[in-house]
């Protein structure tokens, strides 16, 4: 199913101090290969670490689809320092009639982890989808079992709503309930400024 591609869609270029995103585009396959260098990091998500440039080049070819078919925005996410590819993070589940959008599908290499990156690009992602498009809810979801997201979603300043029971199927094929949580445009003023804070 396609949908009618809005501003919503779209995967602008995104520039903070630590990160840049910038949106997937083929030649990012070999960066995104070089990041994923450690299985831990695709713990959790649906699909499986690349092993091999062609995995990547796969697995790029099939986020520039999503983009296309209009359910996803995606964006590879740049170190500044280094210039590196550093990892990918996306929109779902956009809804621009309710104003509302989903962030997932991120992964980040493991040496870019805790280094302000992961903070500063949800930060990013958060502006637009509050100042500049209008939203009014963004929501986010994860596996019931991993800490690690749950507690880093909270950090951001997210509200738990509750588990989805049986949401979705694992790689291994085990049913996974969801954590879900979302910050409204209500709860966005303080957050904001907190994310701001702990990035200074």
């Amino acid at each position: 199913m396609t949908t009618d591609p809005t501003p919503w869609h779209e995967a602008p270029d995104l520039d903070g101090s630590r990160v840049r995103l910038t949106r997937v585009r083929p030649e990012h396959a070999a960066g995104l290969f070089t990041a994923a260098d450690d299985d831990a990091v695709f713990t959790w998500l649906s699909n499986h670490r690349p092993r091999d440039l062609g995995d990547a080049e796969r697995h790029v070819a099939d986020s520039i689809e999503a983009a296309d078919r209009g359910t996803r925005a995606v964006w590879t996410q740049i170190d500044t320092a280094s210039g590196e590819v550093a990892g990918s993070t996306s929109y779902y589940d956009i809804d621009a009639t309710l104003r509302t959008v989903a962030i997932g599908y991120t992964w980040l290499g493991r040496r870019f982890q805790r280094t302000g990156v992961n903070t500063e690009s949800k930060l990013l992602l958060l502006e637009r989808a509050f100042d500049t498009l209008g939203a009014v809810r963004v929501v986010w979801h994860t596996d019931a079992l991993n800490a690690q997201s749950r507690a880093a979603i909270e950090r951001l300043g997210a509200t738990f709503e509750g588990i989805l029971r049986k949401h979705k199927p694992r790689k291994d094929g085990s049913w996974r309930d969801t954590a879900q949580y979302a910050m409204t445009d209500d709860d966005w003023p303080e957050a904001g400024a907190a994310l701001r804070a702990r990035l200074r």
